[in-house]
């Protein structure tokens, strides 16, 4: 186990710095020159002599490959560089909108994965039967829907005509929820019909007729061997979920007036502010990197059976 892990991780070092070049190299395939967007930005006439003052001031007279190599190493340090609009730290402004971002990720996997697990315990229950059919047709048009316009009916209904949650912003209580639960939403049908699939074809297997044979409740067999065993591919899909999950906070975050770092790249977007816009970039890439090693890490301590391959 101990050095699978190693080798996991000795093989994330050359794909990180991988994402670290393709990252970089984003803001030299801009049309626009850096410094002279970060004249406009702060309303400074671009002229010859200030656009050349301010790229021997950020470093970009240099050859290309010092440039990144100076950028790669504050990057290490968690320097990446500072805002064009603001002229503070980019990881300041991270730090600011990263526990908003954290907070409203973590309400919405809850949900997903409580919602995931009940709704798909009452397919498997009532598997061929009115409620299984109801309830996959609606996750199905859900899945559908795009995340922004499924937000937008939320709004209105929830919010605006009900009044039952607040319209936007963080401060209100039960302000997460709406946003949390458009999220939400947009992942329910995939892990509902992989856990619907594999938990109905556990139920045929040798070691469920022998639970019965013991005398084990339909709701224990269930619960405790069925739904254990049939966690496999959706633990592997909220692997690549889970980052897909922040970076899908881009729109949501825009809709309901959230403030964290969906909004904050956003903003970089449409001010080309490029040190921010890098930065997120690169935060999302090493997320599912990471994440999907952790994913790794838990199934093989959950299934022993990937353990000993490891071991053979």
């Amino acid at each position: 186990m101990g050095r699978y892990v190693l080798h996991r991780l000795l093989l994330m070092v050359p794909l990180m710095l991988l994402i670290t070049v393709v990252t970089f190299l984003l803001i030299q395939l801009s049309p626009s020159d850096p410094a002279e967007v970060a004249l406009r930005v702060n309303m400074i006439v671009p002229t010859p002599e200030a656009i050349a003052a301010l790229r021997l001031e950020l470093g970009l007279d240099a050859p290309l490959w010092q440039q990144y190599l100076r950028w790669l190493a504050r990057c290490v340090q968690l320097d990446w560089g500072t805002s064009f609009v603001t002229r503070t730290a980019v990881s300041h402004e991270l730090a600011q909108a990263l526990p908003a971002t954290l907070w409203l990720a973590a309400t919405a996997l809850a949900m997903i994965v409580t919602l995931s697990l009940a709704i798909a315990s009452l397919c498997v229950v009532s598997a061929g039967h009115w409620p299984d059919k109801l309830l996959r047709a609606g996750l199905f048009f859900l899945t559908a829907m795009p995340n922004y316009w499924v937000g937008l009916l939320l709004l209105w209904l929830l919010a605006v005509k009900w009044q039952w949650l607040p319209v936007g912003g963080i401060d209100a209580p039960g302000a997460v929820i709406l946003p949390a639960l458009t999220l939400a939403l947009g992942y329910l049908g995939t892990y509902v019909r992989l856990l619907r699939a594999n938990m109905l074809a556990h139920l045929h297997q040798p070691y469920v007729d022998y639970a019965r044979a013991r005398g084990l409740s339909a709701g224990r067999i269930l619960w405790r061997h069925v739904l254990v065993n049939a966690l496999y591919s959706p633990l592997v899909a909220l692997g690549m979920s889970i980052p897909k999950l922040f970076a899908g906070t881009l729109i949501i975050e825009n809709i309901f007036s959230w403030p964290g770092l969906g909004r904050l790249c956003v903003s970089a977007i449409f001010q080309r502010d490029y040190p921010i816009i890098q930065a997120y970039v690169l935060l999302m890439a090493l997320l599912f990197v990471v994440g999907n090693f952790l994913i790794d890490i838990l199934l093989m301590w959950l299934d022993p059976r990937l353990r000993r391959g490891v071991a053979l």
